[in-house]
């Protein structure tokens, strides 16, 4: 648990574990922090205001609220959530920083999306800015801050751009072809937010989980 007060619960998403799940016997970050907080005697409400795909780990927010729910979630809808993620690619980007614009189509009966050409029938704009950090040549560590929030939309875009993120055995087709079992590097290292009571701004970061060296 990173922080915790009477309308938020920020913690550290393991990688492999869903946010919500309908799988029985299978657990998740809202039936865990509802029997947490069940546990402590609590009411055991929590209310999911953001996702992070099952196999990414990192920060994220919970509300305790159903009125602090609404809060947050205005903010993201709005974009006035920072959210910043680190990932681990293929290759080595051919500039040290740089923006991607795509139009991304989901396609639910796979749980894929993909890119497709601007006007296609029921696509959104998906954008997202880089900088590498890391580079070998083979590999690169880059900072990633989201401008749009769309399904699967980071290992989209990179995979791509031609920077496909090490361990996606759903975007990177190297994975698939050697069977690594590598857990996908991607980590969502950061959230800024305001306090939907105080309305202090409120910002959680941890380390980078992974490094070329």
């Amino acid at each position: 648990m990173l922080y915790e007060d009477d309308a938020v619960l920020v913690c550290v998403k393991p990688a492999g574990v869903a946010v919500q799940t309908r799988q029985p016997g299978q657990p998740d970050m809202e039936s865990i922090l509802k029997n947490e907080r069940a546990g402590r005697g609590e009411p055991p409400e929590i209310y999911v205001v953001h996702r992070l795909d099952q196999p990414v780990s990192g920060v994220m927010v919970f509300a305790k609220t159903k009125e602090a729910a609404a809060s947050l979630g205005r903010q993201i809808a709005a974009r006035a959530a920072d959210k910043c993620y680190y990932a681990m690619v293929e290759g080595e980007p051919p500039r040290k920083k740089g923006t991607l614009v795509d139009e991304l189509l989901r396609d639910g009966k796979t749980n894929t999306s993909s890119v497709v050409a601007h006007g296609t029938c029921g696509a959104k704009r998906a954008e997202l800015s880089y900088e590498v950090l890391e580079a070998s040549g083979t590999r690169a560590v880059l900072r990633i801050k989201l401008a749009t929030g769309r399904h699967h939309q980071i290992r989209v875009q990179l995979a791509n751009a031609g920077m496909p993120i090490v361990g996606d055995r759903k975007y990177n087709f190297r994975e698939n072809l050697c069977r690594t079992n590598r857990p996908l590097l991607l980590c969502s290292y950061r959230i800024g937010f305001r306090h939907p009571v105080t309305h202090r701004k409120m910002e959680f970061e941890i380390d980078k989980p992974f490094a070329l060296s």
